[in-house]
């Protein structure tokens, strides 16, 4: 099947899509409509392992992408979904509730080192093929006002663990080890691997 040139991104995220640009890779959104309840979707199984629970997040937003994708009757394509969690053990840190939940989150990974994954799937047709990103990321210590300052900033919002590499929080990290993308949220050599087997021209 000859690739259309293009490929549906199923994912709300600003960086994932500023990833993508930055490969050159044309690409249109295929977001969820009001009728579907995504955030359900990101539900952690009791005794989960953070791997196995963002790779089986990934893979349901996936096939709901694909289901969309046939329900509204847009033109084929490859579609492509990630998504991205962080964990400390084997603690899943999704995207905070409210500024006391990000508190939490941000007071239990200070002073540690805390893994970041992020799986990332595409598929064409009946082709499906996915990876997975491991990282990890050092943090200070951080004060109570510096947790309360940076929430303060609105930064944590929508975000796993509650702060985002390329913002401010970049002033808490000591050390990186792994994919600086795949932290943001799309790891590129992955991604990049995946694109060229679905015939996704990039770059």
């Amino acid at each position: 099947m000859s690739s259309p040139g293009f490929l549906y991104l199923a994912s709300q995220s600003p960086r994932r899509r500023q990833l993508l640009e930055q490969l050159g890779v044309r690409h249109e959104l295929l977001l969820p409509g009001p009728d579907e309840d995504s955030e359900a979707l990101e539900a952690v199984r009791p005794g989960e392992a953070p791997a196995a629970y963002v790779k089986r997040v990934t893979g349901l937003k996936l096939e709901a992408a694909v289901a969309r994708l046939v329900r509204r009757g847009l033109p084929p394509a490859p579609v492509l979904c990630s998504d991205t969690t962080v964990a400390l053990g084997r603690a899943i840190y999704g995207k905070p509730e409210d500024a006391r939940d990000a508190a939490r989150m941000l007071s239990e990974l200070s002073g540690h080192t805390h893994r970041v994954l992020t799986a990332v799937a595409v598929q064409s047709g009946r082709r499906r093929f996915d990876a997975l990103s491991d990282s990890r990321v050092t943090f200070a210590k951080l004060t109570p006002a510096q947790i309360r300052g940076y929430i303060a900033g609105g930064e944590p919002t929508g975000k796993a663990g509650a702060y985002a590499v390329q913002g401010t929080a970049a002033a808490f990290i000591t050390r990186i080890a792994g994919s600086y993308t795949g932290i943001m949220g799309l790891p590129l050599f992955e991604t990049a691997q995946l694109l060229r087997k679905v015939g996704v021209r990039w770059g």
